[in-house]
């Protein structure tokens, strides 16, 4: 089996985490910045096998979309052109930054390195991955 990618996207940052290849454990990956994403994960891609990308998609309480929904989706579908043998899925990420936040301080992790917004990124990341995963069972 080859691994699911999941995608925090963020204007400035975005978390990256993958599954193990029998696609049972989310690990934080990488926080990368925005603009470096798409060859971070060409790159990512052509040296090990993906079977999917997800990408958390933030919608308002309401359920309406964000303003950067349809930026997800743009790059959504430039990578699905570049990378035709990958599918690709969202998964709701409704408060996957603050269970990120709630995860990381009961890890008993220190106060500076908690400010550190990159972990956070890393974190949701795996969180999304992890909610995919439970509610995509093969």
């Amino acid at each position: 089996m080859a691994r699911i990618l999941a995608i925090d996207y963020g204007m400035k940052r975005c978390g990256i985490a993958v599954t193990d290849p029998l696609q049972l454990i989310a690990t934080a990956l990488d926080t990368i910045d925005t603009p470096l994403l798409e060859s971070y994960i060409l790159k990512y891609c052509s040296g090990e096998p993906v079977e999917k990308i997800i990408f958390g998609l933030p919608t308002h309480a309401d359920g309406n979309d964000t303003s950067l929904t349809p930026v997800i989706r743009i790059f959504q579908e430039k990578l699905q052109k570049l990378l035709p043998a990958i599918s690709f899925d969202f998964q709701d990420e409704a408060f996957s930054s603050s269970k990120a936040k709630d995860t990381i301080f009961s890890l008993g992790i220190k106060k500076k390195q908690r400010r550190d917004k990159r972990l956070v990124d890393k974190i949701s990341a795996v969180i999304i991955l992890q909610e995919y995963l439970g509610h995509h069972i093969y």
